[in-house]
């Protein structure tokens, strides 16, 4: 029996002897299959080939890299705080080394993500630190491939850890949610948010979408209910889900001078100053 590991997202399936003939995630328009056809593997095939560091990207935060990349490649975050450490978006990779390390940092206490599609290898993680609890979001239940006993389902608001909550605000998924750490980047607070807001290549902005590889958009609806959501929030720093994707401060205006810019533009209320 295997774990199986969808090669293009990343997300582990339940223990069976084949792969599943398809991912259900991936064959979701939100997602995608790619040209080359589904594709498993597991994390035996991968030992040996790859590898994860931690690296302190700031006081009590470390970066989880695996090289080369897997799935959608998404950057972990471990938050430390002195009740316990917070694995978000874990990747889609495990070894001893790796648990080694984290262990040094003072393990894990609890895994949450913002969205299915980042969810990796969230129970492997967690039954190497002695089945610690995993949050999912009750509206994005079905879309969890290995069902486990430590899955916690929620919804609206959660505290994981003291100083340390999940927030739902819908989107990209019903579920979709941030992490809210009032303590970070210094006491000024800091959003951890996968992509149900995705900081953009400017680093001084964020968009908002159903389909990122598809180009689905979203409603001017759901855009304000994440804006809104995020807006009762105190925080002054980004970090989206990927290496590099950081508004370090002044993101609370930017979420809302984004939200304008894009309801805006679905409106038509907004020109290029070129447009005859």
């Amino acid at each position: 029996m295997t774990v199986w590991i969808c090669s293009a997202c990343g997300v582990e399936h339940a223990n069976m002897a084949r792969p599943p003939a398809r991912c259900a995630i991936c064959t979701d328009e939100r997602q995608y299959v790619p040209t080359g056809g589904q594709q498993w593997t597991s994390i035996r095939e991968m030992t040996g080939r790859f590898a994860g560091s931690f690296t302190e990207i700031e006081p009590e935060l470390s970066a989880v890299q695996v090289s080369p990349s897997i799935g959608i490649g998404q950057r972990g975050l471990l938050l430390r705080s002195p009740a316990g450490n917070v694995l978000w978006e874990p990747p889609a990779y495990l070894d001893q080394q790796m648990i080694d390390a984290a262990r040094e940092l003072g393990g894990v206490a609890a895994i949450a993500s913002s969205h299915p599609h980042l969810v990796g290898c969230s129970v492997t993680w967690s039954k190497a630190f002695d089945g610690v609890p995993i949050y999912y979001a009750e509206s994005d239940r079905r879309w969890i491939r290995r069902p486990d006993d430590q899955i916690r389902l929620w919804s609206g608001r959660q505290q994981v850890l003291p100083g340390v909550e999940l927030v739902q605000c819908g989107g990209h998924f019903p579920g979709s949610a941030v992490l809210h750490w009032a303590e970070g980047a210094g006491g000024r607070g800091v959003l951890f948010v996968g992509d149900t807001l995705m900081v953009n290549a400017d680093r001084t902005t964020v968009s908002f979408m159903r389909s990122y590889p598809n180009l689905i958009p979203l409603p001017e609806r759901l855009v304000r209910q994440i804006a809104d959501t995020v807006g009762e929030l105190e925080f002054d720093r980004i970090y989206g889900a990927f290496d590099g994707k950081v508004i370090d401060s002044g993101a609370a205006a930017a979420v809302r001078t984004s939200a304008a810019r894009y309801i805006g533009w679905l409106r038509d209320e907004i020109r290029d100053p070129d447009e005859e």
